[in-house]
């Protein structure tokens, strides 16, 4: 009699995905969903999304959700959270919304310590708009912005939004992780887990900073972007908890 060990989360449309080859947005969608059905959530949860490749979030998750304009998803998670406190609810970023037009947003709700949960994808890069630089381009990383090389003096060192969040008093849980192997890939399932448990008990603002390839920018094979992550992303971008007010 065979045993079903592995199956897609009630929390995950059925729905072929648009990502592209080597792209770690399917695999995040797929840890939210299986953090929302282990707490329950699903009939609890609003998710935001916010401009980029995340905008197209609404097709995978079987929940409620919302599109926020550029920039402006914790604006908005925050007006959702504190009119329904009693819902699950969580914004689903990339690095050109987060920590560029949507910066102070991002600041001023951790400051605050909103009662939601932030998955940060960064893969160093505009990815929907056509690859320009990014607040988190590595340095002398080539993009359709910067051809010959990210320049501290000329565009300035990459922000590292986790080690700038962790200090704020408002938040309760940051950690950095990976996607680039499986390994890797169970810590950020921990970190998302960790992340709505943070929320479920009224702890704070919650903040999970994902490492995940763009092949397609990169014009790198997707094993080969997956490599760049390790070898790259993981050097400037250290990997770890941060902050976690009940560890």
């Amino acid at each position: 009699m065979e045993t079903n060990v592995f199956k897609r989360p009630q929390a995950l449309t059925d729905t072929p995905t648009h990502y592209c080859p080597g792209c770690g947005h399917g695999v995040a969608h797929r840890l939210v969903a299986e953090a929302i059905d282990h707490f329950g959530l699903r009939e609890h949860t609003v998710g935001v999304a916010s401009a980029g490749c995340s905008v197209m979030m609404y097709k995978y998750f079987d929940v409620d959700t919302i599109e926020a304009a550029h920039g402006r998803a914790l604006a908005v998670a925050t007006g959702i959270k504190r009119t329904h406190p009693e819902l699950t609810v969580f914004t689903y970023q990339g690095d050109g919304d987060l920590a560029s037009i949507g910066l102070a947003e991002t600041m001023h709700a951790a400051n605050r310590g909103e009662k939601v949960c932030v998955i940060f994808i960064n893969n160093a890069v505009y990815g929907m708009t056509g690859g320009q630089m990014a607040p988190t381009t590595l340095l002398g990383m080539k993009t359709s912005t910067t051809p010959t090389g990210r320049s501290l003096h000329r565009e300035g060192s990459p922000l590292k939004m986790a080690e700038l969040l962790s200090k704020l008093d408002g938040v309760a849980f940051c950690q950095r992780v990976s996607l680039h192997d499986p390994d890797q890939v169970y810590e950020a399932r921990e970190a998302i887990f960790r992340a709505f448990e943070a929320q479920l008990e009224g702890l704070g603002f919650s903040f999970v900073e994902v490492l995940s390839a763009c092949g397609t920018n990169m014009r790198m094979k997707p094993s080969d972007a997956q490599k760049w992550v390790a070898n790259q992303m993981c050097q400037a971008y250290p990997l770890g908890v941060f902050k976690d007010d009940e560890a």
